[in-house]
């Protein structure tokens, strides 16, 4: 199992006074012979839907030396972990978990907007020191 990224107690705790429950940390999934461990699954039940809301998040600090390794490396597990989720949990929708200053500097830059926009990257931005939900980017 790998190491938990140094920011995930607080986008679980994030989550959770969001009202989410969590349902795994981390999510396990086997697909096509490998198995992938996406950092936190959860779940929400609203009101007015029947099945409610079924997230996966993987949490990435950006406190490494090279923004842009970090942001590559990122958005190679986001689509690998898309992509198993699309083949055995479709309902489950998949954000990558970005801290507020790293949201802010960095994913402004028009070449980060536009890799977002093209791979459809849902975020969430969070605030580690507050462990707060900043924003849901979808």
């Amino acid at each position: 199992m790998p190491a938990k990224d140094v920011f995930h107690e607080a986008v679980k705790k994030a989550l959770l006074n969001e009202g989410w429950t969590i349902t795994a940390d981390p999510l396990y999934i086997q697909f096509g012979g490998v198995g992938l461990y996406v950092d936190l699954a959860a779940e929400k039940v609203i009101a007015a839907e029947k099945d409610g809301r079924k997230i996966a998040v993987e949490i990435k600090s950006f406190v490494g030396s090279s923004l842009i390794a970090e942001f590559h490396s990122a958005l190679g597990q986001f689509i690998n972990y898309r992509i198993a989720l699309q083949a055995e949990e479709p309902e489950r929708v998949l954000y990558l978990a970005v801290p507020v200053d790293t949201y802010q500097a960095f994913f402004a830059l028009p070449f980060v907007q536009a890799v977002v926009a093209r791979q459809r990257l849902k975020l969430i931005v969070y605030d580690a020191e507050q462990e707060v939900i900043v924003a849901w980017r979808e």
